[in-house]
């Protein structure tokens, strides 16, 4: 469906709203103050709203990371908004990041238990988003374009992206859209990541599938999915772009990493730092280089962290060096200057840490030997990087932004 054709369906049919994901409270707003749209119900599925919604907007607080029995009532909420679309009228799905916890409805055979404990079984062994959702979608009635399907008129997603690649599959695990993932596919994912833990509920589903004794997602030419359309109307992309105004507009010189950030947490960040001198050399000072993305962090210890907070902290040593940490010194990169680095979760909490980030400096290490902390890859080891940024205050506190595009790196380099 062409633009025009998707905004003459909003314009002039009967809508319903279901707003879900970090951004649903101010997505929710936004979409029932355009004027002229006929906005029959409309139902907001979020963590929290910080201000009152319009009267036409039913609030349903849900949960996330994980699903709880608020998730499972948003969902059969959903299911019923989609139902009751007549066939001239129009389902609008507006989707933001963290949909696929806030939204859950368990195939029949499987308890919410059972997702959560899978769910939390995978991200501890570090699966992507991609594989992550591909055992979400086909356990699910919501996801993978199984709410599209329960409406018999039109559906129209509009989308917030914090997925690499913006796939409107994998965003909150595309209710609105075809799956093009199957059964073999989500059998696959859960033998890399589930491991020997013991999923036997789950497993014995995906078993029932792969048999055909359970109806995949629906795909792409499916005649339940001919009426939906969907679009990307925000991303990492444009969380980009307004970091590089705001450096340009405080006088720095902007370079720009095009391809995400991507892997293992404490992997990428070193290489993200070679990438990011190897492009600031020979450019002038100040300079800000500026990358987005979002990595994994493989959990082996029981300590409070995030992939943002790893991501720095496995630079800190580099950036603080070995002949003495001070001021103008970077480690093996000492003739960059003064260096400050900064990666942070566009909404605003990072894993299990309560903040949404932390920075590191050329001074970072001498720091914190002077606070009496260990070394950066203890707390590595442990899966406990708040327990080293929190005590030198290097931690960013944003609070929940209401919104969420992956992640946000950033390094300033001035001369030394």
């Amino acid at each position: 469906m062409a633009d025009a054709g998707l905004a003459a369906v909003l314009t002039s049919r009967p809508l319903h709203v279901v707003a879900v994901g970090k951004a649903a409270a101010p997505m929710a707003t936004a979409f029932a103050g355009i004027p002229h749209l006929s906005v029959r119900q409309a139902v907001a599925i979020g963590t929290h709203a910080d201000d009152p919604l319009p009267a036409n907007v039913e609030w349903l607080e849900s949960s996330h990371p994980f699903p709880d029995a608020r998730s499972e009532a948003a969902g059969r909420k959903a299911l019923a908004v989609a139902q009751a679309v007549h066939s001239g009228e129009a389902l609008v799905i507006l989707l933001s990041g963290g949909a696929s916890a806030l939204m859950a409805a368990p195939v029949e055979g499987i308890s919410l238990a059972d997702k959560i404990r899978t769910t939390r079984t995978m991200m501890n062994a570090g699966a992507d988003i991609h594989a992550l959702n591909t055992v979400r979608r086909h356990l699910s009635n919501v996801k993978g374009g199984r709410l599209a399907a329960a409406c018999v008129g039109t559906t129209l997603t509009l989308a917030l992206s914090d997925v690499v690649g913006d796939d409107l599959n994998a965003i909150g695990s595309g209710p609105g859209v075809a799956d093009g993932t199957t059964w073999a596919d989500a059998a696959d994912a859960l033998d890399r990541f589930g491991g020997a833990a013991h999923l036997d509920t789950v497993r014995d589903v995906v078993r029932r599938g792969l048999a055909g004794e359970i109806p995949d997602t629906p795909k792409a030419g499916h005649a339940s999915l001919a009426r939906s359309a969907a679009r990307v109307i925000g991303g990492r992309l444009d969380a980009m772009a307004g970091a590089k105004a705001a450096a340009e507009a405080r006088g720095y010189s902007v370079l720009l990493i095009d391809e995400p950030v991507v892997g293992e947490a404490r992997v990428a960040g070193p290489a993200w730092l070679e990438r990011a001198r190897q492009m600031s050399r020979g450019a002038g000072r100040p300079v800000c280089v500026i990358s987005g993305g979002e990595t994994t962090v493989r959990v082996t210890g029981s300590g409070l962290g995030g992939r943002n907070l790893e991501f720095v902290l496995s630079i800190a040593e580099a950036l603080g060096g070995s002949d003495g940490p001070g001021p103008t010194k970077v480690g093996p990169y000492s003739e960059a200057g003064m260096v400050a680095a900064a990666s942070i979760g566009t909404d605003g909490i990072d894993g299990s840490s309560g903040v949404a980030g932390a920075i590191v400096d050329s001074t970072t290490l001498s720091r914190a030997a002077a606070a009496g902390l260990e070394a950066p890859g203890h707390y590595l080891a442990t899966n406990n990087s708040l327990a080293f940024f929190a005590p030198l205050d290097d931690v960013i506190r944003l609070g929940r932004t209401q919104t969420n595009v992956g992640d946000l790196q950033v390094i300033v380099i001035h001369e030394s």
